[in-house]
């Protein structure tokens, strides 16, 4: 396949450029291929790109001298991140790693901010994401505070098939059970029954290595009703 066509088919972004627009872009952006495990950007390192997700799953992750790690949010096919850190031009707060083997691309920084200067379409998209990004990030700090394991399973989920995110994925997204305890800050063993009991519910169906979403609407609000009882 083309560079063009992976970035028409995962850079929602890239369909709203002109032509001079593409062919720099298709000049500028490199492709690596990553195997699971790999750093793909490390905290405390300065954002040079624009950080895209071709194929395979990546997460967003932070971590202290003891070795402790917490993961922010997982970025599936056709997500950019990274946007925060070049518009501030400041050095990453967090490691970016690939959950399973990817393909990564990165759009320099003198790219980015070239589209910024030269593109609506492209600062309206930005808008709607950082939008989105802040909204996604509130609502993690709340459920990860007042839900029950299922319930943090059920958004974690919920995170992934974000439409305006991840534009253009479907329904279904190849996970393993491990990949989504990392996510959801769970054992596999827990990932495995929380996936049982949503798939119980009609929610979603497990397939061998992936997830098929069945009420996208019922995981974003899955155990919101237990929630407010709890806080009451």
């Amino acid at each position: 396949m083309q560079l063009a066509d992976s970035l028409h088919l995962a850079a929602a972004w890239f369909r709203t450029l002109d032509s001079e627009q593409r062919a720099r872009v298709e000049r500028d952006v490199s492709v690596q291929h990553v195997q699971a495990g790999t750093i793909i950007e490390r905290k405390g390192e300065l954002a040079q790109a624009w950080i895209g997700v071709l194929a395979g799953l990546v997460k967003v992750s932070v971590g202290n001298a003891e070795g402790k790690v917490a993961s922010l949010t997982g970025v599936p096919a056709g997500g950019w991140i990274g946007e925060g850190s070049l518009l501030k031009r400041e050095v990453r707060k967090y490691d970016v790693v690939a959950l399973r083997d990817s393909v990564v691309a990165r759009l320099p920084s003198a790219t980015f901010e070239w589209l910024l200067d030269s593109s609506i379409p492209f600062n309206r998209y930005l808008l709607h994401q950082l939008n989105e990004r802040v909204a996604q990030f509130i609502g993690k700090a709340e459920y990860d505070r007042l839900l029950d394991p299922d319930a943090r399973v059920a958004r974690c989920l919920a995170e992934l098939f974000n439409p305006l995110l991840y534009p253009g994925m479907g329904m279904r997204l190849a996970i393993t059970q491990e990949e989504v305890g990392y996510l959801a800050r769970v054992s596999r063993q827990r990932a495995n029954q929380a996936l049982r009991k949503l798939e119980g519910a009609g929610l979603l169906k497990v397939e061998y290595g992936a997830v098929r979403v069945m009420d996208l609407e019922g995981l974003k609000h899955y155990g919101a009703d237990r929630a407010a009882i709890d806080e009451d």
